[in-house]
């Protein structure tokens, strides 16, 4: 768009009083040197991220720098070109400074300097989303876009002061708020930066110390503000930047991470990690869920990983009897006592295969140190790494270990079990053993976790100690080559660049000791500053360490509902968190529902409170004026031809046991089918819940219905099998939704 042609705006005639231009002209005139900036802004970016990837190389820090110069500029470079002038969320006017402040997602200014645009993560822009009439902070009033397709199709204005009506104000009946909730759903979330609400913006700007959990009913928009947050983090606290660790986002399942994955993006930061738990762990992509819930159980437990520590070190302990090691030159007496100091050697913390390379080093040291003779240390040296009864002594009491092998082993050994977790009794030892112990299970991944982590990778140590041959080799081939040299060299300038051939630093500069073979660093091993978890109240006690490991500052931001957890959470978040080892908590409560319709939320309320009256069940803030629908399950095709045919765009969701037992889906992207427990942390436009009394009795069973029934954004269908089905009347079809009416302030949040 030429924006010296074509106007920023594009109003539908309904709204032809908005496109006045004593309303619009500046801003037309603002946009015009926001165009101009991208433009330059861009052209300039690609010239010097062009000029970098021509530039050379270099080595170490230099390298290093250049590499992450490259990655700075390119990630400036695709934001800028992911948007248009719609990088601008609005302007703010305050009392003390008529000229409008804009927000966008990004910093922006032209060629002089002018800001043109204000990163809305600034604290100068936290007024845009911070401001209500109780606490205008500072303004006299705020705007806000719609965009569509690159242009503004909508606007709102509030006016916070009487002096903020000034004639250039468009004031409206229904704010940008609730006006954002009667869209239609897609595939991915939906922008909504431009909607965010005061109480969700003071927990996104909130301090990064220590664990700060955000409880909050469905709809209330925890995961708006856990995705917001990242970004928010990553901007303004420079304790959590790449190079000090940078941020996780912890996912609850692979569809929700698909459906979020555009919103960090757009938000200007690329360095956060996203993931499950599954993830977390090389086995978590083809585990199965625990079939046994009291082996579930058993396994939930942070000591059964704990046992991991004792596991490790069943085998770093040194052998009781020494042993006579035999040379070229004579024997040496390895006592006990020199096993045992060897084993000293790794400092604490050292992971169990990286430390083997330490041990082995020791060993040698006192080996060649208690030698008597007159052989030179190189040649003992040589005599020992090449000694097949000391190395298979050392590989019998120290081995390389795989994750894999110790946790199968406390599956299918009872009596290595009871020694690494003793206060199991028989009973629990028995249960837990199986015979497929590879056969890999959820209720599993944390103590696989906690063994890779605390053994380190043996791949590692392997590469490590094949490159140290190697270096071993190439120092011996420079010293024959040297001397071979030095046999020939007849005057004083030979005999002066042997000197120098011999030094200790040329043969550093020839043997580079410190260049081991590359492998793909593993993104997700950690640790890091800060880690985000959405959903976070099924999180078992062992799943929590796999966090913990990978966040020593113990800085966290965890997003969750207590009456959504599938398995009960009876506790307070203070009472599970601190169990857990989390001793800084703050709370910060959501209780206004800005997606479920009230006559959805009407249904779904007893459902929760059934089994748990205590509930914190959020206010709904709108009425979509759709009834909740109930049918029979043999009316399941028919009702969503009816719904795709009425609706032009939108998605609808499925949600059932997942049997196979109904009629065939349509094959449409606008229809999915999933269960009440992948569904959980999406919305959708319409919800079709099949059987819902097959999801099961007790706790879980009224969780997965709460779930499912809360997806729903526009309009709800329960369908039961013919002999169950409710007929309370006849059966009403899913139609076109109205749009809501006018009400409070309120915006469209997912989560």
């Amino acid at each position: 768009m030429n924006p010296q042609t074509t106007s920023a705006f594009d109003l539908p005639d309904r709204l032809a009083p908005k496109a006045d231009p004593k309303l619009i002209a500046d801003d037309e005139r603002h946009f015009t040197a926001i165009a101009a900036s991208l433009e330059q802004s861009i052209a300039d970016l690609a010239g010097r991220l062009d000029a970098e990837r021509r530039a050379p190389g270099g080595t170490g820090q230099q390298a290093l720098d250049r590499d992450l110069e490259i990655h700075r500029l390119t990630a400036r470079l695709r934001a800028l070109r992911r948007f248009g002038l719609d990088l601008c969320l609005g302007h703010i006017v305050h009392a003390d400074h008529p000229e409008p402040v804009y927000v966008g997602r990004l910093g922006l200014a032209d060629s002089a300097g002018r800001r043109l645009l204000l990163d809305w993560r600034s604290p100068a822009a936290e007024p845009f989303f911070g401001a209500t009439h109780a606490n205008p902070m500072g303004l006299t009033s705020r705007r806000r876009y719609r965009w569509t397709r690159g242009r503004i199709s909508d606007y709102w204005d509030e006016v916070f002061t009487p002096d903020g009506f000034d004639g250039h104000a468009a004031l409206d009946d229904q704010s940008a708020f609730i006006a954002s909730l009667g869209g239609a759903r897609s595939a991915r979330m939906r922008d909504v930066l431009g909607t965010i609400q005061a109480d969700q913006d003071a927990i996104i700007r909130a301090g990064s110390a220590g664990a700060l959990v955000v409880d909050g009913g469905p709809g209330t928009g925890k995961t708006v503000v856990a995705l917001h947050r990242s970004a928010y983090l990553l901007y303004s606290d420079p304790r959590l930047g790449h190079r000090r660790g940078g941020v996780l986002f912890v996912g609850p399942h692979q569809p929700y991470l698909t459906y979020v994955a555009d919103v960090i993006p757009s938000l200007g930061e690329e360095g956060v990690q996203t993931c499950t738990l599954r993830d977390l762990v090389a086995e978590g992509a083809s585990a199965t869920i625990e079939a046994d819930p009291d082996v579930a159980l058993l396994k939930s437990s942070a000591n059964l990983v704990k046992a991991i520590e004792t596991a490790v070190r069943f085998y770093e302990e040194p052998p009781t009897k020494g042993m006579t090691v035999t040379t070229h030159w004579n024997d040496i007496w390895l006592s006990a006592g020199d096993w045992a100091e060897a084993f000293d050697a790794p400092a604490p913390g050292t992971a169990h295969n990286e430390a083997r390379g330490e041990v082995w080093a020791e060993l040698l040291t006192i080996l060649i140190d208690s030698h008597d003779g007159d052989a030179p240390a190189e040649l003992l040296r040589r005599s020992l790494l090449r000694n097949r009864e000391l190395r298979a002594a050392f590989n019998r009491a120290w081995p390389l270990l795989e994750a894999a092998d110790l946790v199968a082993d406390l599956w299918s050994v009872p009596a290595y079990l009871r020694t690494c977790a003793p206060w199991l009794s028989a009973d629990e030892v028995a249960r837990l053993q199986r015979p497929d112990a590879r056969a890999w299970t959820v209720s599993d991944l944390p103590l696989l976790d906690a063994a890779r982590q605390r053994l380190g990778d043996p791949e590692a140590a392997r590469r490590q100690r094949r490159h140290a041959a190697r270096v071993a080799a190439d120092r011996e081939h420079m010293a024959r080559v040297v001397d071979s040299f030095s046999a020939a060299a007849d005057d004083e300038y030979g005999a002066g660049l042997v000197t120098m051939l011999r030094g200790e630093d040329f043969h550093d500069i020839l043997v580079d000791e410190n260049a081991l073979p590359s492998t793909d660093p593993d993104l997700l091993a950690g640790p890091f500053a800060h880690v985000v978890v959405d959903e976070a109240q099924e999180l078992t006690d062992a799943e929590w360490q796999m966090l913990l490991l990978r966040c020593p500052s113990r800085s966290f931001t965890i997003v969750g509902d207590r009456a959504q957890a599938r398995h009960g959470f009876t506790e307070s978040w203070q009472e599970r968190l601190g169990r857990i080892g989390l001793d800084r908590i703050t709370l910060a409560p959501l209780s206004i529902n800005y997606r479920t319709p009230a006559e959805v939320m009407a249904q779904a309320e007893p459902v929760i409170r059934a089994v748990l009256p205590d509930a914190n069940v959020p206010t709904s803030i709108r009425s979509s004026g759709v009834p909740v629908v109930h049918g029979s399950t043999a009316e399941l095709a028919s009702i969503l031809d009816t719904w795709l045919a009425a609706q032009p765009d939108g998605i609808a969701c499925v949600i059932g046991t997942g049997d196979g037992r109904d009629a065939a889906l349509p094959t449409t992207p606008r229809v999915r089918s999933l269960t009440p427990e992948l569904s959980k942390g999406l919305e959708f436009d319409l919800v079709v819940l099949v059987d819902p009394e097959a999801f099961g009795d007790g706790i879980e069973g009224a969780v997965d219905r709460y779930v499912a029934m809360t997806r729903a954004t526009q309009q709800l269908v329960i369908l039961r099998r013919t002999e169950q089905a409710e007929q309370p009347g006849p059966t009403e079809q899913p139609g076109p939704t109205e749009q809501p009416g006018p009400t409070e302030q309120a915006e469209r949040v997912g989560g």
